[in-house]
């Protein structure tokens, strides 16, 4: 009921915001915490206040006036019933019906309507994922001039990588930040958080940067604005733009992006000492406890090669919402993966960033770290290694006598049921036995929460996605936001899909 009347004030305020386009209170900036919960997950209690993701990307498709630019990794809103090579193949359209599939076809079909009433959209993606690829922008911007699709391979410029961001920007005033893919199991069948963001043209135009310098870098020639270089920060050879702050500066080119950052060279990219922060007030309609008073927020991007301005990179923002728990406090972090190291490059790269803040903050402001991580059907093996060598910091914490650390690392893994039953129904005649589509039943949201700032992403915690993956985060000081995304990490955390990651065992620390 609560989750009725909260879209109900949803559509009530967005429809009046829309009407009233050039009054004054349209200026007002209106935040909304978006969610995707997975269909047969009862014993999960519900947040109230927040808005779905389905919903969400549908009012957007559907009530853009201007323009509307989507940055995806792939696409799939309608179910790929007849490919026996789909995850979707061999399941009848009741089990898709009960699975929630028409909650893409109807944001498929919004953006389509979008299309034919010419509203200008450009679309980005990744190259897709296997079977589909890119067939369905493929499809909205067939015969449509209104409709630009461009597919961009970051691999041809950092040696590895892709487009990870989930974007949409609506107007230049309305945005989406989140986790959520354009594909129907996003919707329905896989744990999704993000925000909304209505009215807020400040925070919408400067994405739409950063959207335009990926665009921009989908009609460069690679080859005339790439170099193979020495990465001393991370100890390994590497792919990147020529402009890179990795490249020294008698051989640096100059960046041919609109807007990017100019910062003095330096081994591993620039720390900010004071990133730009939006100070506008913005408003909670979906939170009783609404703060009108304007508080600090942020944007921050990955990869670092891709920054204007004075903005975050992505992990200096993940890093400085751990630090910014006080004394005593709580850090909760979501995540889908957890390494502390690279995934995808030809060299690893080991990654110590978010591991060593952690640390540091659970000795020197004995501060409790609670972390989500998605135990799903392609787990990454060695995950497991690095969340328990991350444990040993509370053995660390009380390992001597001058030490007066209180601190405590919590982690626990998130199962999502049915998750080893994922894939098609059928295959090669055969009725596999697997209950739920393939790519489903997934903790897939990432973000992190101090008890002061709320940092809302679209990057795994792996290396990759940091330095050679295209990302966008959010991140706020607004304390309604902040307590709401607490509200939706403690609803998990303390459901029984949360399960204790084990300390290693005493003695085998350093063991092989």
């Amino acid at each position: 009921m609560r989750a009725i009347i909260a879209f109900l004030l949803f559509l009530f305020l967005t429809t009046t915001t829309s009407i009233t386009a050039t009054a004054h209170e349209s200026s007002k900036c209106k935040a909304w915490l978006v969610q995707s919960i997975p269909t047969d997950m009862p014993q999960l209690p519900p947040v109230p206040g927040l808005l779905s993701t389905a919903d969400v990307l549908q009012w957007l498709a559907g009530n853009s006036s201007k323009s509307l630019d989507i940055i995806a990794q792939y696409w799939q809103l309608v179910p790929s019933l007849s490919d026996p090579r789909s995850g979707d193949y061999g399941y009848s359209d009741e089990k898709l019906q009960q699975f929630g599939a028409n909650e893409g076809l109807k944001v498929y079909k919004a953006l389509e309507s979008a299309a034919n009433r010419k509203l200008p959209i450009r679309l980005l993606q990744h190259s897709g994922v296997y079977p589909d690829y890119t067939e369905e922008p493929s499809n909205l911007a067939s015969g449509r001039p209104n409709v630009k699709n461009v597919t961009l391979l970051l691999s041809d410029w950092w040696g590895s990588g892709v487009v990870h961001a989930k974007v949409w920007i609506s107007d230049s005033r309305d945005v989406y930040i989140g986790s959520a893919n354009n594909d129907w199991k996003s919707l329905t069948q896989v744990k999704e958080v993000g925000i909304y963001l209505a009215g807020c043209s400040d925070i919408a135009k400067k994405v739409e940067i950063y959207y335009d310098n990926l665009w921009k870098l989908a009609h460069l020639d690679v080859s005339a604005y790439t170099r193979s270089v020495w990465d001393s920060q991370w100890q390994i050879n590497r792919k990147v733009p020529c402009w890179s702050h990795y490249v020294n500066p008698k051989d640096r080119c100059r960046s041919p992006l609109p807007k990017c950052m100019e910062v003095a060279h330096i081994s591993g990219y620039p720390v900010l000492s004071d990133p730009f922060m939006f100070h506008i007030p913005i408003e909670t309609p979906g939170v009783n406890d609404s703060f009108f008073h304007p508080q600090p927020s942020y944007l921050s991007f990955a990869p670092p090669e891709l920054l204007f301005g004075k903005y975050y990179t992505d992990e200096q923002a993940w890093v400085d919402t751990i630090k910014s728990v006080g004394n005593g406090g709580t850090v909760r972090i979501n995540t889908m993966d957890w390494l502390g190291q690279s995934g995808y490059t030809k060299e690893t790269v080991y990654w110590p960033s978010l591991s060593s803040a952690i640390s540091e903050v659970v000795f020197s402001k004995s501060a409790k770290i609670q972390i989500l991580v998605a135990k799903w059907a392609h787990f990454i093996n060695n995950t497991d290694q690095y969340l328990k060598s991350l444990l040993y910091s509370n053995t660390l914490c009380s390992s001597s006598k001058y030490n007066h650390c209180s601190g405590k690392v919590e982690i626990k893994y998130y199962i999502v049921p049915g998750y080893n039953s994922t894939g098609p129904a059928a295959l090669n005649g055969t009725a596999t036995g697997n209950m739920y589509p393939g790519y489903t039943r997934v903790n897939h949201g990432k973000y992190a929460v101090s008890d002061t700032r709320a940092h809302i992403s679209t990057s795994n915690l792996v290396w990759d996605y940091f330095y050679t993956t295209a990302g966008v985060s959010f991140g706020t000081y607004q304390p309604a936001i902040v307590s709401q995304l607490q509200e939706i990490f403690n609803a998990d955390w303390n459901s029984p899909y949360a399960v204790p990651v084990e300390p290693m065992e005493e003695g085998h620390a350093c063991s092989s």
